[in-house]
């Protein structure tokens, strides 16, 4: 991850060597079978609003721009009405019912982690772009990456790497092979009360840590079968196999080219494991769901443990301190299935449906990179799941014995009827609306559209917008391949109660649109 930005370009570098370049032989292949174009990035494409129908629900969207420390509020026309401004690279932001948002800052100088979405920092900015809040969560033993919310009490639930070292991981079972020498990044989730400007207290933590099984080593902790204890983590699956061995010579190379993070080094390639990317709150039930794609499986806890309880296997309201209380996508990790099971690929933002909206208790998830084999087709795609949760009575998740957490399949799903133009493999997210539609972050791509219970697209805007953040070096970060790429965009009703008394007027001028620069001519 450079500098500022919102992700790896370590990972987007791999990942562009070993699926861009794919997407382009399989673009090529497309047009010359008439398909539409797999430009996932969507560069080279009109951008803006480009479908406004009647009849919309009135609202906003508010979306941080990428390459920069701006959030923008648009209209339904598409007109940039409001602009919130931070200190560093705006990572995402939420609402709050005063007008003032809470988001992420891309800190500038965390240490230890190279990868993998960190950014450290969160803030709390007013309408008028004070800042009333600026907390710093980032040292060389744990740092804050990609997904936080705000609770009704107003603190903030945060999702945090923290480091294991390469012995106490072993000594917890992680097989030797697939352990990264600087040893793991392994997640944590804390509760952060603010306190004064640039204070903040913990009042709850959980850590994965605690919550480990593994059947390598008899002589370990946490020995077992997992398949007896869906509560608890293979702590072996999960980066299961390590990036190839490099010299810190070619990680100067890559870094100096900006395709690696300043703190990377040949010891902590492959330290991320786990790789949480959302997390949401459920204030009836006061639990938390978080996403794990690096696991392709959503995961369930309690909130109602103290921190102690958190750390064991029992207490809460569910009587198991702070052990899975359900979990989909991906059965084999708790060895009840194999990979034709598999009903997540790289998942983003889980949330559940809110009281009120069509839907309501009911979870959706983008569903970012599924195979296309499995719908007989080579093509990888991208999906929008909607899931009724199997609760009984007594609010337990249902399980069969010896059988998979269901549901069997999604209650709604929205796909593309091509396939093919609806595609991210990674960032995005929906959610769902109070008219049932539901609004979709097409994350790479930049794409922003609102779909119908039938899958008719009735709105769709393009980010066309990008700052100009540079390097500690001051050279500029280089726009492609993820020139207006958008980790979250929120679509927010105007009845709000953060536009009361708001002017939401169309800045004059609108900011400028950005215009991928022309490659220099070769002489």
């Amino acid at each position: 991850m450079k500098k500022l930005t919102i992700f790896l370009p370590l990972f987007i570098g791999l990942f562009i060597l070993s699926s861009c370049s794919d997407n382009t032989k399989e673009t090529t292949k497309e047009i010359a079978k008439g398909k539409k174009d797999r430009n996932m990035f969507g560069n080279g494409i009109p951008r803006g609003l480009t479908l406004n129908s009647d009849g919309l629900t009135d609202g906003y969207i508010m979306f941080s721009v990428p390459n920069s420390p701006s959030m923008y509020l648009i209209n339904r026309k598409g007109e940039v009405v409001h602009e919130w401004k931070g200190t560093y690279g705006s990572f995402q932001a939420y609402m709050t019912d005063d007008g003032s948002i809470v988001h992420g800052e891309s800190d500038p100088d965390y240490p230890t982690f190279g990868c993998c979405g960190p950014f450290g920092r969160i803030q709390k900015i007013t309408w008028d772009n004070k800042i009333l809040w600026d907390f710093e969560y980032a040292n060389e033993d744990h740092v804050l990456h990609h997904d936080f919310t705000v609770l009704p009490n107003g603190n903030i639930l945060a999702i945090a790497y923290e480091t294991m070292p390469y012995e106490n991981a072993i000594a917890k079972g992680r097989k030797p092979e697939n352990t990264s020498k600087a040893g793991q990044w392994l997640e944590k989730i804390v509760e952060i009360e603010p306190h004064g400007k640039s204070g903040g207290k913990i009042v709850w933590e959980w850590h994965l840590w605690d919550h480990l099984i593994q059947d390598h080593d008899k002589s370990k902790a946490n020995y077992g079968n997992p398949a007896d204890h869906l509560e608890l983590l293979d702590f072996n699956t999960g980066g299961e196999k390590l990036p190839p061995t490099i010299s810190q010579d070619s990680v100067d190379i890559l870094i100096s080219k900006g395709m690696a993070h300043r703190n990377t080094t040949p010891e902590n390639m492959g330290s991320e494991t786990y790789h949480f990317n959302a997390l949401k709150y459920n204030p009836e039930l006061d639990q938390i769901v978080i996403s794990s794609p690096a696991l392709s499986e959503i995961l369930i806890i309690d909130h109602s443990t103290t921190s102690k309880e958190a750390a064991s296997h029992s207490g809460g309201k569910r009587g198991i301190g702070g052990d899975f209380l359900y979990r989909w996508g991906n059965p084999k990790n708790y060895h009840h299935g194999d990979s034709t099971n598999q009903k997540l690929f790289g998942q983003h933002d889980v949330r559940w449906i809110e009281n009120g909206k069509p839907g309501a208790g009911n979870l959706t998830v983008f569903n970012n990179n599924i195979n296309g084999k499995i719908n007989s087709d080579s093509t990888n795609y991208s999906s929008v799941y909607e899931l009724l949760l199997p609760r009984d009575q007594k609010g337990n998740y249902e399980i069969e014995k010896g059988k998979s957490f269901g549901p069997e399949n999604p209650t709604w799903k929205y796909i593309a009827s091509d396939t093919l133009s609806f595609y991210s493999s990674f960032i995005s997210g929906a959610h769902r609306m109070n008219n049932g539609n539901t609004f979709i972050n097409e994350g790479a791509k930049g794409r922003f559209f609102e779909v119908t219970p039938k899958g008719k697209i009735v709105w769709e805007y393009l980010n066309p917008y990008r700052g100009d953040i540079h390097q500690p070096n001051g050279d500029p970060i280089s726009p492609m391949f993820m020139t207006f790429s958008e980790f979250r965009a929120t679509f927010i009703p105007a009845d709000h109660p953060a536009f009361a008394n708001k002017k939401l007027e169309p800045l004059v001028p609108q900011p400028s649109v950005f215009v991928i620069p022309t490659p220099p001519t070769k002489k």
